[in-house]
C-alpha cells in the first residue's frame, strides 16, 4: 500500500482515539517524534524507520476498547481496572492486523508493553524475542508518559525519568538501547521547554 495512504489510515485512527481520549494523540505525536529521532540516531534501515514512525503513533489504538470511564480516571486504577488497560496492546494488534499492509505494524503494537526481562504484558516475552521496535517505542512511551501530568499524578523532571529509565535498564528496557540514548534526552527536554512557553505565552 502507498505510503500516503497508510499515512491517512493512521490519521484517522489516533482522530477516532482522541475522541475517546484527548491525551492520547499529543502523546502518541511525541513518542512518534521521539522515536523516530532515536531511530535515526541508531541507522535504522528506512523501511524499519517508516515502521517504527507509524507503529509509534499507533501504539495506543487499542485503547479505543477501553470504556471511557476506565480510561479517563482521575485516580487509581483498580485491579480490575488494570487488567483492561493492559489489554489495550492486544486491541490495537487485532484492529491493525485486519489490514495486510498494516501486519508489521500491528507485531510493533502489540509488544511495545513487553518487559526485557520477560515481566511484561501482554505475552512475556524477553530480551530479543521483543521487536527492536517495539524495545525503541517502549522507552520514548515511558519517557513522555513519566514527564506529562495526568489528572493523578504531576509530571516527573526530565533527570527524574532519565534516571528512572536507566535504573530500569536490564528489567524494563533493553540495556543497550539506553546506553545508546546518548544526548537525545536533552534535546527532548528542550523540545519540552518550548512548547510549554509557547503554551504560557498563549
Amino acid at each position: 500500500m502507498n505510503h500516503i495512504y497508510l499515512h491517512e489510515i493512521m490519521d484517522c485512527l489516533v482522530e477516532l482515539l482522541e475522541v475517546k481520549d484527548s491525551y492520547t494523540k499529543g502523546h502518541s505525536t511525541r513518542v512518534a517524534d521521539m522515536s523516530c529521532d532515536f531511530a535515526k540516531e541508531l541507522g535504522v534501515s528506512d523501511e524499519l524507520y517508516e515502521i517504527i514512525h507509524l507503529a509509534a503513533h499507533l501504539h495506543d489504538i487499542g485503547k479505543v476498547g477501553i470504556p471511557d470511564g476506565v480510561l479517563n480516571k482521575g485516580e487509581p486504577l483498580t485491579d480490575e481496572e488494570w487488567l483492561l488497560i493492559k489489554e489495550h496492546p492486544r486491541t490495537g494488534y487485532n484492529v491493525l492486523k485486519k489490514s495486510a499492509s498494516l501486519s508489521d505494524i500491528a507485531e510493533v503494537v502489540l509488544y511495545h508493553h513487553e518487559r526485557f526481562d520477560g515481566k511484561g504484558y501482554p505475552i512475556g516475552l524477553k530480551g530479543q524475542e521483543i521487536p527492536f521496535a517495539s524495545r525503541i517505542i517502549s522507552i520514548c512511551d515511558s519517557l513522555d508518559a513519566m514527564t506529562t501530568a495526568r489528572p493523578y499524578r504531576s509530571a516527573m523532571t526530565w533527570e527524574d525519568a532519565l534516571v528512572e529509565v536507566q535504573k530500569n535498564a536490564g528489567s524494563q528496557f533493553d540495556p543497550e538501547l539506553v546506553k545508546r540514548l546518548g544526548d537525545l534526552p536533552d534535546y527532548w527536554q528542550q523540545s519540552d521547554d518550548k512548547i510549554i512557553a509557547k503554551h504560557q505565552i498563549l
